[in-house]
């Protein structure tokens, strides 16, 4: 299964936001890694930069690698209405991303772990291919041998967010996928917009 195994609060102190979730690294050191600290004078950055910057804070913030970015762009570009709204919409109704909106894992990594180890099902059948594609009306739901574990009870209990586009049933832990999220529903600070200039060049 590939994913991103590298240093997250590196990555976290480049984009300074916490991308992988909270970070005591990211709030003891809020400037740029690298060995000369916050003396290291930072000349400006180009066009290409600050795209390139764009698309790669997307990538870590949603998990996903190089090429199956690439196609979720395509994808995106082929469908009715604005591509970038597209490409985030894409990116909100992965399946690891729901489970992680709804509160079932605290981020998206632990999120990708649990539908990988088949605790999750969509619509009562087991799925645990963490980039499944959602559709309005899908219905996510813990397993029911899973739903004693107490990662997912733990993270259940304090999860306090709540998303539009998504219903939460707490009895039953399940969630469904009520409308198609709009970008002003969508909460990650991300400017989709250089990300469809880039790949335009």
């Amino acid at each position: 299964m590939a994913r991103y195994t590298g240093p997250k609060s590196k990555v976290a102190r480049r984009f300074r936001e916490p991308i992988f979730g909270p970070d005591k690294a990211l709030e003891r050191r809020s400037y740029g890694p690298g060995q000369h600290g916050p003396n290291k004078r930072r000349g400006k950055q180009s066009e290409y930069a600050i795209q390139l910057g764009e698309k790669q804070k997307a990538k870590y913030t949603y998990g996903i690698l190089e090429r199956q970015f690439s196609n979720l762009f395509k994808k995106a570009s082929a469908m009715k209405g604005i591509t970038g709204e597209n490409l985030l919409v894409l990116c909100e109704s992965r399946l690891d991303n729901t489970v992680f909106r709804l509160g079932i894992a605290p981020s998206r990594r632990a999120a990708r772990q649990l539908v990988s180890h088949r605790h999750i099902t969509v619509n009562g059948s087991i799925v645990n291919i963490p980039s499944y594609t959602l559709k309005v009306g899908d219905v996510v739901s813990v397993r029911e041998k899973s739903r004693s574990l107490q990662a997912i009870t733990a993270s259940v209990s304090s999860n306090s967010s709540k998303f539009d586009w998504l219903d939460w049933n707490a009895s039953a832990m399940s969630g469904t996928m009520i409308s198609t999220p709009s970008r002003e529903m969508i909460p990650e600070n991300i400017k989709e917009q250089l990300i469809v200039e880039l790949y335009s060049k």
